[in-house]
C-alpha cells in the first residue's frame, strides 16, 4: 500500500476513534483528555497498533495544538490585563518555585542521581503544562472566571522563566562555557522582552493587518503570524507557548471575538493531536519499572501545586472556590517536562546512559499521572459535597466573628 494511502488510512481511523472517546467522556461528564493519552498509547511505539506512516502527521500537529491552545488564552485578555496580572502575580511566581521545584530537586538526589540531576527535575516538577491547562479551562467553561486570569499570569511567569532555565539547565548538563551560556540567556530575554513590547505597543496596529469582512483572510492572518512569531521564538530558545501567547494579548478589539470564532474548531482538532502524539511517544514497558517512584513525586508536587494555585488566587482577592479551582487547575505537568528531560537524556546518555533512561522513563511516568489526575482533579470544586463544605466553611467562620 502506498505511504501517503495509508497515512490517511492511520489519521482517519484514529481521529474517528477519538470522535467516539470525546462523546463518551462528554456522556459520562469528564474531561476527554484521559482518554485521548491512552487511545495514543495503544498506537505507540511497542503497543498494540503502532502507527507507522503518520508518526511525522502527529509529531506536527502536536506542535501546532500547543501554538493555538496558547494563541487562543491570549485572545480572550488584553495587554493591560496581562500586565495587572504579572504584577499582581510576581510573589505568586516565587511561591511557585519554591514549593513546586524544591521537591524535584531532592527526588533526584534521594534517588541517587546526582546534582545535574536534581536541577534538571527541579525545572521538571516546576512548570506546568500550559496546553493542558488551557484546554481544562475551556472544557470547564471557566474563561471568564475570577481566578483565570491568576491562573494565566502563573503560567506566563513559568513560561517567561523557561527562557532564562532552559539555556542554564543546557549550558549545566552539557558542561557548557559559562560565557557562552551567558550569552544565550541574554538573546533569550531580549526576545521575550522584544515580543512583550511590540504586543503591548503595538496590538491596535496590528489587529488593523486582519479583516473583519473576510474571514478567510483572517482566520490565514492570524494562524500564520501565530505560527511565524512561535517558529521565530523557538529559534531563539524562547518558548513557543510564550510567542503564541503574546499574539494572543496583541489582537484586541472585535478582530480578537471573530478570530476566537474562526480558530475554535481548528484549535480542538489540533489540541486533540497534541494530547494522543503524547501517548504515541510513550512506551508503556519503559514505564512499568518508575510507576511506584513517578506516583510518589506525583503526589507530593500535585499537593505542593494546588498550594500554589490557592496562595496565588487569595493574593489577588478571589474566594475560597476560586483559589480551590485555581490550584487545582495547574497540577498537569506537560510539554516543558518532556522537554527538559530530553536536554538531560541527550547530554548524560554518554555518561551515564542508566541513568538518562531513568530520568526520561520517570518524567514520562510523572507527567503522565499528572495530565491525567488534573482534569479529573480540576472538577472537584464543582461537585456538590465540595460547595457543600466550602458553604459549611464559611458559615462556621461567620459564627466565630466577634459582632
Amino acid at each position: 500500500m502506498e505511504s501517503t494511502a495509508l497515512l490517511l488510512i492511520e489519521v482517519g481511523g484514529l481521529l474517528l476513534v477519538l470522535s467516539i472517546l470525546g462523546r463518551i467522556a462528554n456522556r459520562i461528564g469528564v474531561s476527554p483528555i484521559p482518554l485521548y493519552l491512552i487511545a495514543g498509547l495503544f498506537v505507540g511505539d511497542g503497543s498494540l497498533i503502532p502507527l507507522r506512516e503518520s508518526m511525522d502527521f502527529f509529531h506536527i500537529g502536536s506542535e501546532i495544538g500547543v501554538i493555538l491552545l496558547l494563541v487562543m488564552l491570549g485572545l480572550e485578555y488584553s495587554p493591560t490585563e496581562l500586565v495587572k496580572g504579572l504584577r499582581q502575580a510576581k510573589f505568586s511566581g516565587l511561591w511557585d518555585l519554591l514549593l513546586n521545584a524544591l521537591p524535584g530537586a531532592a527526588f533526584a538526589l534521594l534517588m541517587g542521581w546526582g546534582p545535574v540531576a536534581a536541577v534538571v527535575f527541579a525545572g521538571i516538577t516546576w512548570v506546568s503544562s500550559s496546553g493542558v491547562v488551557a484546554k481544562v479551562l475551556r472544557d470547564l467553561k471557566r474563561l471568564g472566571n475570577r481566578e483565570t486570569p491568576t491562573i494565566l499570569s502563573v503560567l506566563v511567569i513559568e513560561d517567561l522563566a523557561m527562557a532564562f532555565y532552559l539555556p542554564i539547565v543546557s549550558a549545566i548538563v552539557i558542561g557548557e562555557a559559562l560565557s557562552q551560556a551567558a550569552i544565550t540567556v541574554a538573546i533569550a530575554v531580549i526576545a521575550v522582552l522584544l515580543i512583550l513590547f511590540i504586543a503591548l505597543r503595538f496590538g491596535k496596529v496590528i489587529s488593523r493587518i486582519f479583516s473583519l469582512h473576510h474571514l478567510e483572510s483572517l482566520l490565514l492572518g492570524v494562524l500564520g503570524l501565530t505560527m511565524l512569531v512561535g517558529g521565530l521564538s523557538a529559534e531563539l530558545k524562547v518558548s513557543t507557548a510564550v510567542g503564541a501567547f503574546l499574539v494572543g494579548i496583541a489582537i484586541t478589539g472585535q478582530v480578537a471575538e471573530e478570530a476566537v470564532r474562526v480558530l475554535g474548531p481548528i484549535r480542538d482538532v489540533f489540541a486533540t493531536v497534541f494530547f494522543v502524539y503524547f501517548g504515541i511517544v510513550t512506551s508503556p514497558a519503559t514505564l512499568l519499572p518508575v510507576v511506584l517512584p513517578a506516583l510518589a513525586l506525583a503526589a507530593v508536587t500535585i499537593g505542593t501545586k494546588v498550594l500554589t494555585g490557592y496562595l496565588a488566587a487569595r493574593a489577588a482577592g478571589v474566594g475560597v472556590a476560586g483559589r480551590w479551582r485555581a490550584g487545582f487547575a495547574l497540577t498537569p505537568r506537560g510539554e516543558f517536562s518532556i522537554v527538559i528531560a530530553g536536554l538531560a537524556a541527550t547530554a548524560l546518555s554518554a555518561g551515564n546512559a542508566q541513568v538518562a533512561q531513568f530520568i526520561v522513563s520517570t518524567t514520562t511516568a510523572y507527567v503522565l499521572i499528572t495530565i491525567i489526575a488534573g482534569p479529573l482533579l480540576a472538577r472537584i470544586p464543582d461537585t456538590d459535597w465540595f460547595k457543600g463544605a466550602v458553604r459549611r466553611r464559611a458559615e462556621r467562620r461567620a459564627r466565630l466573628q466577634p459582632e
